[in-house]
Formats: structure tokens, sequence, C-alpha cells
């Protein structure tokens, strides 16, 4: 009979692990409590201190201290340096966990529209005030990224003021000082504002810049008696070349010139020169709209690597004709209509295209007659069709001409997908990418930089952020990066998404990648928003004491094993002392 128990025991045992059942039960509220301490740039200084303070206090008290900016980290009392305050993260993470919820802060935080509320209630808040102060700041700089010795710079120069401003403190004017490598080159006096922003602009010749090439220009508040002088100041990247890398002709000019010029000059990192004919025969300069005379027309055709002609190619051909440099000839007058353009066939730019969703894609406006002097041999890259019906008409092709890289493409209104924005714009600077890089061969800079920096500037306490373009996949690159008389050897490692990120100190940084050609310049800033006042976004709370509900399966309960293996061994024990098999 004792051997029978002991199966029956046995075998319920094992039924119930194989089954494991869950037991639930609630966890004490009091247990674990966790501190979210903000490590940004605003609690540098005396809050910093204020808040290590209650962090350890609370430690002694067994709580997990985290540390919360622009990522969550464990907890070490190094001084903040993250240049923004991302709280939802970390309370997503401290919602898993029983006990209370702490979070220590000057309460500027970046994200708490977008928190959801149940989380926001229930940790309690501890308020470490930054000091009242008034600042006045360059917010941004903003400009053409590539131009030649000859082009006029223009920057558009946002700044302002915000906090109280104590009596004696500041005037109302400053002195706005752009500099390259401490050498000034421009000054302009400006207003300040009580509170806010304004806008002015600053004109000089590029020829003012000492050296071509890759510049950081620091434009900054002078004259001010302002709390915190590390926001007075914004650096701006600019490439300086002796001659244009591409000729924009367009006669007359549109929207498809506009954008494709603002784009060649983003995606394929070279100055583009455009020209526009505002009258027949009389040719400016596209972005002063100063006349040009046909001499220079001529000569920056012949300087250039690549010539577009766009609108009436032919209103150009006197310019044109005369280079041996890549062509891009772009009529812009064709059959008016919803012209669809199709997945590529089989061509050059096929690779680089292989990723763009062609169906949501807007219609061209119109598709010109195939040009009579393209030859036998060209290869057709897109095609379109009219509303999605009849033949499929062609939009782009590629040839040679006596050794001469061509591409004609007759369609217009392709301007729409960049302005359309998201994949559409995605697709457009694939395009453009991708006809450069075939146009200009050995000598492009498009698709063939395997990365790039997304911005060439960063403010302090934020990563320099690089995307892999590149037709190949990812794979970790070496970078080299000189900052004065010091060299930094470091790695660039790309998630799934192709981006990277590299945190560097405040400082210029020229940077080339290992086994490649890629070579240019970064800039960390030592502005950030995080040094501007602004009003607190959370407020002290006590907070809500919430329990949580634990699920335990049997297998999780040590004993039942224990008497599994013991009725099992007991029962095999007796068998062997009864001679039973």
């Amino acid at each position: 009979m004792s051997l029978v128990t002991l199966r029956v025991v046995a075998v319920l045992a094992l039924l119930l692990l194989l089954w494991n059942p869950a037991s639930s039960h609630l966890l004490d509220s009091g247990d674990q409590p966790i501190v979210l301490l903000d490590a940004s740039l605003s609690m540098s200084g005396a809050p910093w201190r204020a808040a290590l303070d209650s962090a350890r206090r609370l430690a002694r008290e067994r709580a997990v201290v985290w540390r919360f900016g622009s990522g969550v980290t464990a907890f070490d009392t190094t001084p903040p340096a993250d240049g923004a305050t991302r709280l939802g993260p970390a309370l997503e993470a401290a919602a898993g966990r029983a006990g209370e919820v702490v979070i220590v802060t000057d309460g500027v935080v970046d994200d708490v529209a977008s928190i959801p509320a149940d989380l926001l209630r229930r940790p309690r808040v501890i308020i470490t005030p930054r000091p009242a102060l008034w600042d006045a700041y360059v917010a941004r700089v903003e400009g053409l990224r590539h131009v030649t010795r000859t082009d006029t710079i223009r920057l558009k120069v946002s700044y302002g003021a915000a906090g109280k401003r104590e009596a004696g403190r500041g005037k109302g004017t400053a002195m706005l000082v752009l500099t390259v490598e401490g050498r000034r080159l421009a000054t302009q006096s400006v207003s300040l504002p009580d509170s806010g922003l304004l806008e002015t602009s600053i004109t000089l010749p590029a020829s003012h810049f000492p050296l071509p090439g890759w510049q950081v220009l620091e434009v900054r508040l002078d004259g001010v008696r302002d709390a915190e002088p590390r926001d007075d100041a914004r650096l701006f990247a600019i490439e300086v070349s002796l001659e244009p890398a591409a000729v924009i002709f367009a006669a007359p000019p549109d929207w498809d010139a506009r954008f494709l010029a603002r784009t060649l000059a983003d995606v394929a990192r070279v100055p583009v020169k455009v020209f526009v004919e505002t009258e027949p025969g009389r040719w400016r300069d596209g972005a002063t709209l100063v006349p040009v005379a046909s001499g220079e027309l001529t000569r920056a055709a012949q300087s250039a690597r690549l010539v577009i002609a766009m609108g009436e190619p032919e209103r150009a051909r006197a310019f044109t004709n005369m280079t041996r440099a890549a062509r891009v000839i772009w009529p812009t007058n064709g059959q008016p209509g919803d012209w669809y353009v199709e997945r590529p066939v089989s061509s050059p730019l096929t690779p680089a295209l292989a990723g763009v969703l062609w169906d949501s894609l807007p219609p061209a406006t119109a598709v010109a007659v195939a040009p009579r002097d393209s030859v036998q041999g060209a290869v057709v890259a897109l095609t379109a069709r009219l509303v999605r019906r009849g033949p499929p008409r062609p939009i782009l092709t590629l040839e040679r001409r006596n050794g001469t890289r061509v591409a004609t493409v007759s369609a217009a209104g392709l301007w729409r997908w960049a302005f359309r924005g998201g994949a559409a714009d995605e697709a457009y600077r694939s395009l453009v990418a991708a006809l450069v890089d075939w146009l200009l061969g050995e000598q492009g800079a498009g698709s063939r930089q395997r990365a790039v920096p997304e911005a060439l500037e960063a403010p302090n306490g934020l990563p320099i952020v690089w995307r892999w373009t590149s037709s190949d996949s990812a794979r970790p690159l070496g970078v080299t990066l000189k900052s004065g008389e010091t060299t930094r050897l470091d790695t660039l490692r790309f998630d799934a998404a192709g981006r990277a990120e590299l945190r560097l100190p405040a400082g210029v940084y020229h940077y080339a990648i290992g086994g490649g050609t890629e070579r240019g310049v970064v800039a960390v800033e030592t502005y950030s928003d995080e040094w501007l006042p602004r009003a607190p976004a959370l407020v002290p709370q006590s907070g809500e004491a919430t329990a949580r509900l634990a699920s335990v399966g049997l297998r999780d309960r040590w004993w039942l094993f224990v008497i599994a293996i013991a009725a099992l061994a007991t029962e095999w024990a007796l068998r062997r002392r009864q001679g039973l098999p």
C-alpha cells in the first residue's frame, strides 16, 4: 500500500509541475523604491549637489537609483552631461517594478506632454530648482553649406533673451560677431528683445575666408552681461570651393530647378551654382539675381564637373556644348497629365533605387518627347504611364556621347516628391544621388560615401549621428577625428536602421573614415537648450503608493521538486528492499 501511495504522490507532483498553475499575490508597495535622478546639463552646479544629497539619502533606504537624460543609465556621481531631458523612458522602465518611484529634477523636462497621465501621477517629485537668471543667446544659424569663392554668403541668425533681467544687467544692444579660426570676418549691431527671438541676416563675400575647403563659422553675441555665457555662440560648418562642382542653367526658372539645386547640394555635398534666364537672352545669378555676362556663364560651365540644362535646354546650348563635363538635359515643357513613374527596369541606377515605394509617389505633371539627338544605345532607367494606362514613356535615359556621360530627364513636376516629405522626399534624394553618382563616375561623391553625418553640428551633450548611405549592408567603420593637436580614433557602429552615434566633447573635428575617401568636418558646440532659462514642466507632488500584483508559477516552488524526488527515491528503495523490480 505504501508503494502505491508513493507512486501516486510522485505522479501528482510531476503532473503539477507539467501543468504549472500560477498563484497571485500583492507585493508590498514599499518594496524596492526607485529614484530617477535628472542628469541633464541644466542640473549642473547647485541643483546637482542638492539632487545627489537627496539620492544618497534615499539610497540608504534601499532605493535603486537611475540617471535619466537623453537615455536611462545606472547611477554614478559624475557631473550631468546629457543635452536633453527625456523622462518617459525612465518612467516606463520603473513602471514594471513595485515600490515607490521618486523623481529628483529641476522640473525642466522635454517630453512631459507625451508621457501618459497615469505614469505622471505615480511618482513622488522632488524639485531642486535652478537659480533665476537672465540669459541672452544665439538660437540658430542657417545658410548654404557649399559656396564658391565668388559667392556672397548670407546667414540667417536667430537670437533672443529669456528670464528676468536684473537692474543694471545687460544693455539693450549687443554685437553679433562672425569669426573663423579666431579671425573676425563681420560684425553687426543688434537690439536684444526683453524675451523671445529675433532674426537678422549677416552678408559677406566668400572671398573673405582665408582658405578654401571646410570652415567652421562661429556666430557670437558680444557685449552682453548675462549669467550664462555658454549659449552665447553657435557654430556653422561651410565648404568654400574655388569653382562650382555643378552648374544649373534654368530657362525659365521653375520649381524643378529650385528643388534640384537644394537636393543636389545636400546629397552630393558639392557647391552648386544656379543661373536663370529671366528674360530672353538675359541671364542672372540664381541667388542674387545680378545680371551675368555670357563669358562668365561659359567659364562656369567649362570649370564644372556637372552641367544641368533645365526648362528649355536649347536656350543654354551656347554654354553647355563647349564643356566636356557630365551633363543632364532636363526639358520640362511636355505633354501635361498625371504621369505615374513605374518601377525601374535594369539600369545602372536600379540598385540605388531598390527601396523606393513607387506606388506612393506623386505623379509627374508633364512628360516631354525624347530629344532627337539621343543615341541608339541609350539605356532607359525610368518610365512613366499617363494615368497608369497606355504605353510606358521613357522619362530618364543614360548614354555616352563622345566619351561624356549624359542623362536626359523628360519629366516635369518631380519636385513634388521632395515637397511632400517623408518617403517621397527620400525617393527624390535617392534618385538625385544615384544620378549624380553615375554621371560623375570615379569623381562622384553621392552614394559611394559609405556614411555621412546627418548634421554637421551637434549641441553640447548630444551625439553626432551618422547615417549609412552605401547600397551594401552596414558594417562598423573606423574613424579618425583631429581637433587641434589631439587625434582620436573611434568606431562607428550602425544599428538596424543604419544609424551610428558618436559622443564627443565640445570642439571642432576634422574626420576621415578609414578605408575610404570620406572626409569632412563636424562640430560639437558649447550651446545647449539645457542652458536656457525655462519654466518647469513638473511641480512637486507626493505621488501615489501603488502595489503590484505578482504571479508565481508552481515550478517556482522548490519544495514541489523535493516531494517528487523524495517520493520516487523512497519508492525505489522500498522496491529494492522487498526484491521487487
